[in-house]
């Protein structure tokens, strides 16, 4: 019996050593507003040890909510030193300042890339989720959000083109959040028609020219500038307008999905007002 027993004694012995297990961090903190919205998605509250400040301003932070009541940094190198993260998530392609002072500090960092679709979104929010502890979480976020999107009707916008316009005349164009949600209810993007960079400008006369379907709106319709300005202009009030928040699309994270459920509802709603018919007098 004990003869028997042996190789697997043998066995157990010789076999690898488990990989050590990472307790979920508990001091985290995000350098920049992309990741503070995926702290704010997916991590505990007593996990963040600090925000950036951007991640409190509505127009900009879609858990501004949420983040009124969590610890605000000013991601300084004096920060960093002061609150000992565990864990630092930053930009992939701006490195921090404050990473850049300290390049001897034992801190962990995640640094997170720049995302323009849909699957990018995704494939961040299970990173973050694998680095703070809560991959289930991210699993079951993911879930929730590809559930909502499966039920936007992908052939809506039925080739109607779109235009990102905002102040100053700036177009957002391919390779875009914006872009991509264009695409996903059936929206062509007029930059991507003209040919333009993923940011471009178009001046007023040439907007009037194009005549797009439908002009998406990040800002208040009220003029508060010069910048704003051309927003207003009679010569463009005609166009279908749809406010699209630029907190839900400046960063990519689960927001997403309430711009492309915005969206689907809008080009729905412009369908539905050029079908009706006119009323005849009486």
């Amino acid at each position: 019996m004990r003869l028997a027993i042996l190789p697997l004694l043998l066995t157990a012995c010789t076999a690898a050593p488990a990989p050590p297990r990472h307790d979920p961090p508990r001091r985290i903190v995000s350098l920049n507003l992309c990741a503070d919205q995926q702290l704010l998605a997916l991590a505990d509250d007593d996990q963040i040890a600090g925000l950036t400040r951007l991640s409190r301003d509505p127009a900009m932070s879609a858990g501004a909510k949420r983040a009124a009541h969590l610890p605000i940094i000013d991601a300084t190198a004096e920060d960093l030193l002061a609150i000992r993260p565990d864990l630092v998530l930053s930009d992939a392609g701006f490195p921090a300042p404050a990473l850049a002072a300290l390049p001897d500090t034992p801190f962990r960092t995640v640094p997170l890339n720049w995302v323009s679709r849909y699957d990018d979104i995704v494939a961040q929010l299970r990173q973050v989720g694998d680095a703070i502890g809560h991959r289930d979480r991210a699993d079951a976020l993911v879930a929730r959000m590809d559930a909502a999107l499966a039920q936007i009707d992908k052939a809506a916008g039925r080739g109607q083109v779109a235009a990102d316009y905002q102040r100053r005349g700036f177009l957002t164009g391919s390779g875009t959040l914006v872009d991509e949600l264009m695409g996903r209810v059936g929206l062509v993007n007029l930059a991507t028609r003209l040919g333009k960079p993923a940011l471009s400008q178009l001046s007023l006369e040439e907007m009037v020219a194009a005549h797009p379907d439908l002009l998406l709106r990040s800002e208040s319709p009220q003029v508060i500038d010069r910048g704003t300005e051309l927003l207003a202009h009679p010569a463009i009030a005609d166009l279908a307008r749809v406010d699209l928040p630029q907190a839900w699309t400046v960063c990519g994270g689960p927001a997403y999905v309430l711009a492309a459920e915005r969206l689907a509802d809008a080009v729905r709603s412009a369908a539905s007002h050029r079908q009706k018919p006119a009323r005849m007098p009486a």
